[in-house]
């Protein structure tokens, strides 16, 4: 869908995927750079719309067809193009053919072409051409030879496979007898597997490693199909060793979550960070699960009893013992929608009742009000203590009152004048009084 989504595309790297044919690239009008190097293709096509096309990388591909190239003159634009490791790269005149088919070409396989290279290549044109033209003929049939040999080595290679098959599943190829599932033979399998399964694995090893090294060691052509065959390979020996790996990994025995002597064990097998609270204040426990933010909670699983707590997390469980019993049927569990923490609340079984503090009814609501004015204003409010509650005497009558005036903090709204009888009093009324 390249010549659909990716109109506006720049630049495109292709490399090593085993692309047989360059195709669907032609509408990419602003496309400026295409690498395919390490692919399978045979010819150079499909190109003459890519108008703003400055380099094209075909390096170690299986271009034979050097005549192909002449589909690149539409591209004015290119500047830069490699056909290094391809089959072309050896024809005698490959450099000068293509020099002197794209005159726009600036750069080729890394090399700047001089002005009197292209001026030679332009010269001797006709009888460079008609070289490659002999040499492509013979790349030609050689490669048609190369197809029928690679699809004679597919045909025996299928054949060998069916072989294979039928040799696991018991055919006997001694006898020409089939024992295709039979018990006994399954048992005789059995039975040797048993005995000797140590030696028929050390052998296997040693089988394998010899058919590795001959593969790698047995001289092939350099053509598309070897490339595939090696790729193909490859692909087998990955699925083998992982289905090898696969068969030896055993299934880990489930975690006991209680010990046959029905003692519960504390279990975190998905690790999940956690916090157990002891709420006194509303005499509760609290567990904190950081349960993963994205995971849904379809697949949780909460199971509160009156000594522990499980939780299924996707199927792995946490569990703890609680520090007390605890009421199942009013506990609550709420997920949380930013972190995605399990919160679990669990009320204790025994309750606690705690004592409230009496007020005294002596406080008038004024002086509460009062209170709270002052609270809030900053001011210190001072109690009086009630004085016929204590025996200890009154020290503010120890000395003797002096009349104030009604300045400084305190104020007073009425004198009272003190009647005090002194011998040598005399009562002056020209004085005038203290006040």
């Amino acid at each position: 869908h390249l010549d659909k989504w990716c109109r506006d595309l720049k630049i495109l790297y292709l490399q090593h995927n085993l692309i047989p044919k360059i195709e669907n690239v032609g509408k990419l009008k602003k496309l400026e750079y295409l690498n395919v190097a390490l692919n399978n293709i045979e010819r150079i096509e499909n190109l003459e719309g890519c108008e703003e096309l400055r380099k094209l990388d075909l390096t170690a591909n299986f271009i034979g067809e050097l005549s192909s190239i002449e589909a690149l003159k539409y591209n004015i634009q290119l500047a830069e193009l490699f056909l290094v490791g391809n089959p072309c790269t050896q024809f005698e005149g490959y450099r000068q053919f293509v020099v002197a088919t794209l005159q726009q070409l600036k750069c080729l396989d890394g090399k700047e072409i001089e002005r009197s290279e292209r001026i030679q290549a332009l010269q001797n044109y006709p009888e460079v051409q008609q070289k490659i033209r002999e040499q492509e003929k013979a790349y030609l049939l050689k490669r048609a030879r190369e197809k029928e040999e690679a699809q004679r080595k597919m045909q025996e290679r299928k054949v060998k496979g069916q072989k294979q098959m039928e040799s696991k599943l018991g055919f006997d190829r001694r006898t020409g007898g089939n024992c295709y599932l039979s018990p006994d033979c399954l048992q005789d399998k059995e039975n040797d597997q048993a005995e000797g399964g140590e030696k028929q694995e050390v052998w296997r090893a040693f089988e394998d490693d010899e058919e590795v090294r001959r593969f790698w060691e047995e001289p092939t052509p350099y053509t598309p199909e070897s490339r595939l065959e090696t790729h193909r390979y490859m692909e087998e020996k990955r699925r083998a060793k992982d289905n090898v790996m696969g068969s030896k990994k055993r299934e880990k025995p489930l975690r006991p979550l209680v010990t046959a002597e029905g003692k519960v064990l504390n279990v975190n097998v998905p690790k999940l960070n956690f916090s157990l609270k002891d709420d006194e204040e509303n005499n509760q426990i609290v567990l904190d699960l950081a349960v993963y933010r994205h995971l849904d909670t379809s697949l949780l699983e909460v199971d509160v009893q009156p000594t522990y707590i499980r939780v299924l997390v996707k199927g792995k469980p946490f569990q703890i013992v609680l520090p007390e019993e605890v009421k199942p049927d009013s506990s609550s569990a709420k997920r949380s929608q930013t972190t995605g923490h399990l919160v679990v609340s669990m009320p204790k079984a025994k309750e606690i009742i705690l004592a409230k503090q009496e007020v005294s009814t002596s406080i008038k609501r004024s002086d509460c009000n009062t209170l709270q004015k002052n609270a809030r204003s900053g001011q210190i409010e001072k109690l009086e203590v009630d004085p016929g509650k204590y025996s200890f005497p009154d020290v503010t009558k120890i000395i003797q009152e002096k009349e104030r005036s009604g300045q400084g903090p305190i104020k007073l709204g009425k004198i009272i004048e003190a009647k005090h009888t002194y011998v040598d009093f005399e009562n002056n009324e020209d004085v005038p009084p203290l006040i």
